[in-house]
Order: C-alpha cells, then structure tokens, then sequence
C-alpha cells in the first residue's frame, strides 16, 4: 500500500470567535482551533459504498478497519490496495479488494448514501443489524489498569487538546499502558482506525482491552467484539442495547470511567480489585 498522504490534509483549522457570559456584551476573544471534518466517500472499485464525516488523518487505517467490521474483509491481505481522490466535494477512499472478497462485497448489495458516522443507518431490515457470532470466556480486568489508562489517555490526544471536539480510541495493555490511540470527529471513525491500525501491526485482540471516549451504543460493542478483543471500557455511558450484546458476547463492558471510580454493565467478565486483598467482584 502507499505511503499515507495525511500528513497534507490537515487535522485542524483556526477560527475567529467572539465569547460571552451570557450577561455582558460579546467580546473578541481571538482565534480557536476546530477539527476539519470531510465527506469521505468509501467506494469499494467501483461501487461506492458509505459516505462518511471524518477527520482527515489515519485514512489507510480507517479503510482497513471499517472494510473488517463492516464484514468487507477478512484480513488485511485481501485488500489489494488503498487510494485517496481529492473532490471539491471532500474525499473518495478507493479500496481495492481481492476478487473473491469484490464478489461476495456485490452478492450483499448493501447500499448507503448520505449517512454520518452511524453505523446502521440506511440498512435495508432489521435483519441487517450487525450481529458477532461469538462468545467470550469473560475477561478479568485490573482496576489499577483501567485507572492507569484513564490517566495517560490525554496526554496521547492532540487533536483533542488543540480543538476540544474529537473522540478517541485506544488499545490497552493488560496493566493499563496505552499502546495506539486513533482520533476523529466520529467515535465510530475512531475505533474504526484504531482496529486498523491494530490489524496492521498484527496485535493478539486477547493482549488488551478498548478504550473510547465516547457513549457506549451498540455498534461500539460491535465493532470490538468484531476485532476480537473481550473487553471494552467507556468514559461515558452504554446503551440497553449496548449491555444486551455485551452480555451475549460475555464482554466484560466498563462505563462511565471516571478517575475515582468506574461501573462495571451487565453480568459478564470480572474487575480485579488491588485494593482488596484482590478481591475480585462482578
């Protein structure tokens, strides 16, 4: 494949803005950074598939994430190669695909255009709804490293620092490490990229867990039980739904993690308390 080309689009713009306190006059307040959000069309050659909004930046791994848990691919080898056109109107992804994985993409005949980064909009039935079929044995997450992660997630968002308006998502260590983190301005988007990007560096799904920085829906729990790993952690809150597949999957699903403390959704997997004795608790 290429070499990226993002390093030409930027990630982030500067805009004049005015600020108040709701009482006084507006005032000049100068310049702010705001993430660049583009159309990216997905066009599996040459039938385009889904019309994104994203950020500009880790595309390569966007198209090789988003082809996996859209079911597209099966592995990185059965994309042959990936291309970027520039269009007044934002961006087309070209993702070639080896001929069997081409013809099986056609005999679905899944069409969507015009959506944002929501991940079931425009299926044809409910019968279309993403479903993993899988089960996980209920992985035992550290508190500490949950704890951990949280604490060094900031540090690896700069597109989050400068604007103030993206999603993260990251890969974690066992012990809390952050390994690869991938934003956007569509959570989806994000982890998207941050599967690609894993799938990229071969990583073991079971050496880890997912952090994201947005609302648990569904599609989130989806799209990582789809990449293989069996834990996913959340700074805000799940969904029912979320919880539902969640407990089919047996995915151990951590939300609304906050620095003193976090809730642990649904009956699957365990959290290991350090603090005591190593308890562990449902």
């Amino acid at each position: 494949m290429p070499p990226s080309d993002d390093q030409k689009r930027p990630a982030f713009m500067r805009s004049r803005t005015r600020t108040f306190d709701y009482t006084d006059a507006i005032s000049d307040a100068g310049m702010r950074s705001v993430p660049v959000e583009t159309a990216v069309n997905i066009v599996y050659a040459p039938v385009p598939y889904a019309v994104m909004m994203a950020t500009p930046q880790d595309l390569e791994d966007f198209a090789i994430g988003f082809s996996f848990t859209e079911g597209m691919i099966d592995g990185v080898e059965d994309i042959r190669d990936i291309a970027v056109e520039e269009d007044e109107r934002g961006l087309r992804l070209i993702v070639s695909l080896a001929a069997d994985k081409l013809q099986r993409h056609l005999a679905r005949a899944r069409k969507i255009a015009g959506v944002t980064a929501c991940g079931v909009c425009g299926i044809d039935d409910l019968a279309s709804l993403p479903q993993v079929k899988r089960r996980f044995p209920g992985a035992a997450l550290r508190a500490d490293a949950i704890s951990t992660a949280l604490g060094q997630l900031r540090k690896h968002q700069p597109l989050s620092v400068e604007t103030a308006a993206t999603h993260a998502a990251a890969w974690c260590a066992p012990n809390g490490a952050i390994r690869a983190v991938r934003e956007d301005v569509g959570r989806h988007n994000a982890l998207d990229k941050l599967i690609g990007h894993l799938l990229r560096e071969k990583a073991d799904p079971s050496d880890g867990f997912v952090l994201i920085t947005s609302r648990c829906s569904f599609e989130m729990v989806e799209k990582t039980a789809v990449f293989g790993a069996s834990a996913l952690v959340a700074i805000s809150a799940p969904t029912s739904l979320a919880i539902e597949r969640a407990n089919a999957y047996g995915m151990t699903l951590v939300a609304i993690a906050r620095a003193d403390g976090a809730m642990v959704f649904g009956n699957a997997g365990k959290i290991i308390s350090t603090v005591v004795t190593g308890e562990t608790t449902r």
